[in-house]
C-alpha cells in the first residue's frame, strides 16, 4: 500500500505524464529535424532548442542522439499484453495476440513516426549498430516471458530459437513496411506469424 496521501497521487500521475509528453516532444521534434536536415547534421542542441529545453534536459531523458530514434515503448507493452493472453494459447498463439492488442491500439501518427525511425535505422550505420543491441534485449525478455508460460528455461534452445525466429519475422515485415508505406503491418506481422506457426510452409 501506498504511503502517500491520497490527495497527492495524482501528482504523481501528472507527473509521469508531463514526462512522458516532454519526452515524446523531443523525439518528435528530433525526427523533423532529422528529416529536414539530415540525421548527422542535426545536433542535441538544435532538437533541444526546437523541443524547448535545454541540452541538459534533453540528456535527462536520452542518453545520446542515437537514443532518440532507438528509444521506443513496445517491449513492456508486448510483453503486458503476452502476459494477458488466456493461458490455453501456445506460445506463437499468445504472441499474436499480444502484438495485434498492441499495434491495434497505436494511433496512426505514432506509427508513422515508427516507420520514420526505422528508415533512418535502414540508413545510418550507427543506428544499425544499436538496433542489433536493442533486438538483443527483446529476444531476452521474450525468451524469458515465453520459458516462463512452458516451463522451461529461458536459455533452453528451443525457446531461443522460437524468439529468435520470431525477431526474423519482425524485422522482415518492418522492412518490407519501410520500402511499401502503404502495407498495413498488423495484417502483415500476422500473416507472417502464422506461415511460422503452420511451419513456414513453401
Amino acid at each position: 500500500m501506498s504511503g502517500l496521501p491520497s490527495d497527492d497521487r495524482p501528482a504523481v500521475g501528472l507527473r509521469e505524464r508531463k514526462k512522458a509528453k516532454t519526452k515524446a516532444a523531443i523525439q518528435l521534434h528530433a525526427l523533423r529535424l532529422f528529416r529536414e536536415r539530415g540525421y548527422h547534421a542535426t545536433t542535441v542542441e538544435q532538437i533541444a532548442e526546437a523541443a524547448e529545453i535545454s541540452p541538459s534536459t534533453f540528456f535527462r531523458y536520452f542518453p545520446t542522439k542515437e537514443a532518440v530514434v532507438l528509444t521506443d515503448d513496445y517491449d513492456p507493452m508486448l510483453l503486458a499484453a503476452f502476459h494477458a493472453q488466456p493461458a490455453e494459447l501456445t506460445p506463437l498463439q499468445a504472441v499474436r495476440g499480444a502484438m495485434s492488442s498492441v499495434l491495434a491500439g497505436l494511433p496512426a501518427a505514432e506509427l508513422a513516426a515508427t516507420r520514420e525511425r526505422t528508415q533512418l535505422v535502414m540508413a545510418v550505420p550507427e543506428l544499425r549498430a544499436g538496433t542489433l543491441q536493442n533486438m538483443t534485449e527483446t529476444m531476452r525478455l521474450l525468451a524469458v516471458a515465453v520459458a516462463e508460460r512452458v516451463g522451461r528455461d529461458p536459455d533452453d534452445v528451443a525457446v531461443r530459437a522460437f524468439t529468435g525466429a520470431l525477431l526474423g519475422v519482425w524485422t522482415m515485415v518492418l522492412f518490407r513496411w519501410v520500402e511499401d508505406p502503404g502495407m498495413d503491418l498488423l495484417a502483415s506481422l500476422d500473416e507472417a506469424m502464422a506461415l511460422l506457426e503452420a511451419g513456414l510452409p513453401l
